[in-house]
């Protein structure tokens, strides 16, 4: 059991939070929510001891073991892919190592009789109790069965850190933690980089073997499938919630419209108070009575109503120019780097107004297939854009491509032309930048910020094929909503690359697996596909079962 007490975290003498307190049991696994800027990663890093608090402590059981997963981090680029996950068990291969030393002076000393060899005798007596108390592990196997169900291959295992990209460098960190087996996970968003089927066997993973866990995420379908507990921050304070986010959102929204009543009923009583004292107080009569009341409202505490974050995206696509009716055809398209095949002879027609879902793990060509789409770069067989059709693509790294010296009204000011330069400050209020907020720099932007002024540049200019990679990473779930509305109701055709299932759940009507050099087709939404992979799954575990 660890126990976050009376925890007050402050910044320019202004309390982010003040007084937070409460009790994280084995097996808990909690959501931590709350608008942008409300504390929670500032709260998971006091938890994690990597922040220390204004007030207050985090008590945990002695040789409890807390791992916590940042949203940005890089591993050393020293190591292999197994050699960096193998890290996990440091402290194990520390101790046979200084077991190993204490045993070999034992052998060599012959001062039997000294403090030093009875405290050595100790030493190495203790320790190796505390060593031989730990289960025995295959290392190997272990750190091969994370590392192959956190998406690597067993190929990517000899390769150096330093060749894979931050997500997947955030992934062999994951590998370390998961590893370790820790009393408690903290995680900070770590779906982004990871596509369906590792985000699937994550959540077995946490589910079934973590203890406790908190983790803080965008990704609605992932919090409601682990999580028991929501912890919401608002206004300084919590509110612990023993159900999972959706629950959690009914009753939230049951609290708010009871403090709101409680307010208005308090509200009309201050009025009615308050005209009682103003019609009476020079009446000697009513001396006592006016004086009791005045007190009274002075003593009187203010309900407060949680505050709601009434900042929202505005989205609406503008109308699509028509496009002939088939925008895409792809015919025996192979694509290959050297040796390395991504995929070969896929073939896949994508009719007007259509909107799909590329999926499958990462690594498989779902980018790379947009590239081609994109005429970015060259591929075997044939590809053919329909008649008229105009794109307009969001790239997986586009808020990473903004030029980081230019302010927010300026990124958009250098691409704008015609009768749009007049309108620029109105659409950047609709993606929720005014005021100050339009002088900032790119460079002190957070992740989701980024993305919403890099999605400004879709609406530039009129389009009817839209393709998107990853455009939900870093996006707050309300946002992510009024985005998903926007492009249900875009009358053009759309490609989205995504590994959010929910987001993905009511706007894909087909699917296009990308997996073991192919590009197979789906006529399902996305709860079909995902169903029907399960039981091929299941009929494949079966089939090896029967074997």
């Amino acid at each position: 059991m660890i126990s976050v007490d009376g925890v007050t975290v402050e910044f320019s003498g202004s309390a982010l939070f003040s007084d937070v307190s409460f009790v994280i049991n084995e097996k808990d696994r909690i959501a931590l929510m709350g608008k942008n800027g409300a504390g929670k990663s500032t709260l998971l890093k006091v938890i994690a001891g990597e922040r220390t608090p204004n007030k207050g402590r985090i008590s945990t059981p002695k040789d409890a073991v807390i791992a916590y997963l940042p949203q940005h981090l890089l591993t050393e680029d020293n190591r292999t892919v197994f050699e960096e996950a193998s890290q996990a068990f440091a402290r194990i291969f520390e101790m046979e190592r200084e077991i190993a030393a204490m045993n070999e002076e034992l052998t060599v000393r012959t001062d039997y009789e000294s403090d030093y060899y009875a405290d050595l005798i100790e030493r190495v007596s203790t320790l190796s109790e505390k060593y031989y108390s730990i289960e025995e592990i295959n290392f190997d196997a272990e750190v091969e069965k994370i590392l192959l169900g956190l998406g690597f291959m067993r190929e990517d295992f000899t390769r150096p850190t330093s060749e894979f990209s931050g997500g997947w460098r955030m992934r062999i960190e994951l590998a370390k933690i998961l590893l370790q087996k820790p009393d408690l996970i903290l995680l900070d968003e770590p779906t982004n980089h990871m596509d369906i089927e590792s985000i699937q066997w994550l959540e077995e993973f946490l589910i079934n073997s973590a203890k406790a866990v908190i983790v803080i995420s965008h990704d609605r379908a992932f919090v409601d499938n682990i999580t028991t507990r929501t912890i919401e921050v608002t206004m300084g304070r919590i509110y612990d919630y023993k159900v999972n986010y959706s629950h959690y959102l009914e009753l939230r929204k049951e609290r708010r419209e009871q403090q709101q009543k409680a307010f208005d009923e308090q509200q009309r009583f201050i009025a009615e108070t308050t005209e009682f004292i103003e019609r009476f107080k020079g009446t000697y009569s009513k001396t006592l009575q006016v004086g009791s009341r005045v007190k009274m409202l002075e003593k009187l505490e203010i309900v407060e109503v949680d505050e709601v974050d009434t900042s929202a995206l505005r989205l609406k696509f503008p109308p699509s120019p028509r496009s002939g009716n088939y925008p895409v055809i792809v015919e025996d398209l192979t694509k290959r780097y050297g040796d390395h095949v991504v995929f070969k002879n896929a073939s896949l027609t994508i009719e007007r107004g259509q909107k799909v879902a590329f999926v499958g793990k990462n690594g498989e060509g779902k980018s790379t297939l947009i590239k081609a789409i994109m005429n970015e770069i060259d591929f075997e067989g044939k590809m053919t854009l329909g008649h008229n059709a105009l794109i307009g693509y969001f790239a997986q790294n586009q808020a990473s491509l903004l030029n980081e010296d230019l302010t927010v009204f300026q990124t958009i000011d250098d691409v704008a032309v015609g009768d749009i330069r007049t309108k620029i400050k109105d659409m950047l209020g609709a993606f929720m930048f005014s005021g100050d907020n339009i002088s900032k720099k790119v460079k002190v932007l957070s992740g989701g910020e980024r993305t919403r002024l890099a999605m400004i540049k879709l609406l530039l200019e009129p389009v009817n094929l839209l393709i998107l990679d990853e455009p939900t990473n870093h996006l707050d779930m309300r946002t992510k909503d009024i985005l998903k509305s926007a492009l249900k109701d875009f009358d053009g055709t759309i490609i989205l690359v995504s590994h959010d299932r929910d987001f993905l759940d009511g706007l894909a009507e087909k699917v296009y697996e990308f997996g073991n050099k192919q590009i197979k087709e789906h006529l399902y939404d996305i709860k079909g596909f995902l169903q029907k992979k399960k039981m091929d799954n299941l009929r494949e575990i079966e089939r090896k079962t029967a074997n």
